[in-house]
């Protein structure tokens, strides 16, 4: 059993992620802005301030963790001035990831495809080829995409400086079985910004456990989607039809997603495991922390 610190952890996702890791063993102290009680005996529930340093390094000092989750975030730029997007994300990833490589305890992080800067873009625009991976380049106009990409700069330095591995995943529209909020979209008129990928939560909760226990040096970025497009069609298609072309090089078949997920695969031998096929109309019980 390891010690493991997650932040946001009462959040829509991080309650996942928080499940994932208390059911694989892992004693988990969950960070969160309120108080819940906790089921479970593995988890130990805090009430902090994430972008107050004195916080942030007080729990760690006291837990102590091997691996520190940092999950919470303003999660989109829509519901908060841009300021205070910018400024939570930004230094709430500060003080997590330096407070965690003073530990010298391992990062797994939430970054995000918004590093892109397609998301909350402007204007629409495809990307310069297909699929999307992660040595595209990143160009954020928006101040959380911008939170985003500062903060895989602060995971840059939290790796160099402490010497410890961090992990940057980048999740894609993350839907929650039963409640896949993507199909209510029509196809190629919305969701344009992420190019119709998505990914379910159960997989982004065993990214997070897969990024905890692989063989990680440094910094790494690793983008979580799903293998295929939401809309049902071929990807390309819909590029063309959006777009009036298809990015070229384009490197797909069928409904493939835009965004690749074969660093992943490669890196942390994950893949993600649930499709919008069966998840959006699957019941199933809701995580428990």
């Amino acid at each position: 059993m390891s010690r493991v610190l997650v932040t946001g952890g009462l959040g829509a996702s991080g309650r996942w992620i928080v499940d994932r890791l208390a059911s694989d063993g892992h004693a988990v102290t969950c960070v969160d802005q309120r108080f819940a009680e906790s089921e479970r005996g593995t988890v130990d529930v805090r009430v902090a301030d994430l972008t107050d340093r004195g916080d942030v390094f007080d729990l760690v000092g006291e837990f102590d963790p091997d691996a520190v989750v940092h999950w919470g975030a303003i999660p989109d730029p829509l519901d908060h001035p841009g300021g205070e997007v910018f400024e939570n994300n930004v230094v709430s990833t500060y003080n997590v990831l330096e407070a965690a490589g003073r530990a010298d305890a391992r990062v797994v992080w939430a970054s995000s495809e918004s590093a892109l800067g397609f998301p909350f873009a402007a204007e629409a625009a495809a990307p310069d080829y297909l699929p999307v991976d992660e040595d595209h380049p990143l160009r954020p106009e928006d101040p959380y995409g911008v939170s985003k990409e500062a903060g895989e700069a602060l995971a840059r330095t939290t790796a160099r400086r402490h010497g410890v591995p961090v992990v940057s995943i980048r999740p894609s529209w993350i839907q929650y079985p039963g409640e896949y909020v993507c199909l209510d979209n029509d196809p190629p008129a919305e969701g344009v910004g992420n190019f119709w990928s998505y990914v379910d939560v159960r997989d982004i909760a065993s990214i997070a456990a897969a990024a905890l226990s692989a063989d990680v040096d440094g910094h790494e970025a690793v983008f979580a989607v799903a293998d295929e497009n939401y809309a049902d069609r071929p990807t390309a298609e819909l590029f063309e039809e959006r777009f009036g072309e298809v990015p070229e090089p384009c490197d797909l078949s069928g409904d493939d997603a835009a965004i690749s997920n074969a660093k992943a695969a490669d890196l942390l031998d994950w893949e993600p495991v649930h499709s919008w096929r069966e998840a959006a109309d699957e019941d199933v019980d809701e995580p428990v922390i």
